[in-house]
């Protein structure tokens, strides 16, 4: 009798929530509405650049073997590799400096005539080795270009004078562009009434243009009982940023 009791009163308690939701006069409620407010804000565009004096120089040196057998290709291009790498070192180019950036070994196919018909068969083999040099004292470049030209090296690219990406210019230069920034925007927020607030974001960019140098021919020397007359010359950096700010 007690659980039939309660049941009752469980589906009475259910019965008057459900009229109770029912006929409540949820028309005749207020519930009013939120309002998100655009902050009122400026976006500028800073720049700022610097001419700086180009302070490495990268050079690639290597070779290229063809041999009927592929070991011997191999063994050759190590050897004078090595030979090479070593000069550098000696020359005073720190090891951290010297990395390799290539490696290859192909088979050439060649083509005959068999019966009428053109087939194709295993030909000789071309073995390749090329490393690259980071020379931070470019005073010496005309040097170094003349010893990697003089090594046996066949393949020699340089030098290519950049910025050294590892200093602190670009730290300087994104200030800059944000004071660059900040004067157009009080501008215009003085312009339009109103005082300039805080900064609400920034978007920066980096761009530099480094000078970059034709190949040069290798094997025989640069000639002329000294080196090959070369100019750091400089490379122009800039920064760039986009920059929100809100207005009081």
């Amino acid at each position: 009798m007690k659980e039939i009791a309660k049941g009752a009163w469980v589906v009475f308690g259910v019965g008057l929530l459900s009229g109770l939701v029912y006929f409540f006069p949820w028309r005749d409620i207020s519930w009013g509405r939120m309002v998100m407010d655009p902050i009122p804000s400026i976006t500028t565009y800073g720049k700022a650049e610097s001419k700086e004096k180009n302070q490495i120089a990268k050079f690639s040196a290597g070779l290229n073997v063809s041999k009927e057998n592929r070991d011997e290709a191999i063994k050759e291009v190590n050897t004078k590799v090595a030979a090479i790498t070593q000069a550098v070192k000696e020359f005073g180019v720190d090891p951290a400096d010297i990395i390799t950036q290539s490696i290859s070994i192909n088979q050439y196919q060649d083509t005959y005539y068999e019966e009428g018909k053109q087939k194709q068969r295993p030909g000789s083999w071309n073995v390749g080795n090329t490393i690259e040099v980071t020379l931070r004292d470019i005073n010496r470049s005309s040097a170094l270009a003349n010893l990697l030209s003089s090594s046996g090296a066949t393949n020699i690219w340089g030098p290519n004078f950049q910025l050294d990406s590892s200093n602190n210019l670009s730290n300087k230069l994104i200030e800059e562009a944000v004071d660059n920034a900040k004067v157009k925007a009080e501008a215009m927020a003085k312009a339009s009434g109103q005082k300039l607030g805080k900064i609400l974001s920034i978007v920066d960019g980096y761009q530099s243009s480094p000078a970059v140098y034709p190949m040069m021919g290798g094997g025989g020397g640069m000639g002329g009982g000294g080196g090959a007359p070369v100019e750091s010359g400089s490379a122009t950096v800039s920064k760039t940023v986009t920059v929100v700010w809100s207005l009081e």
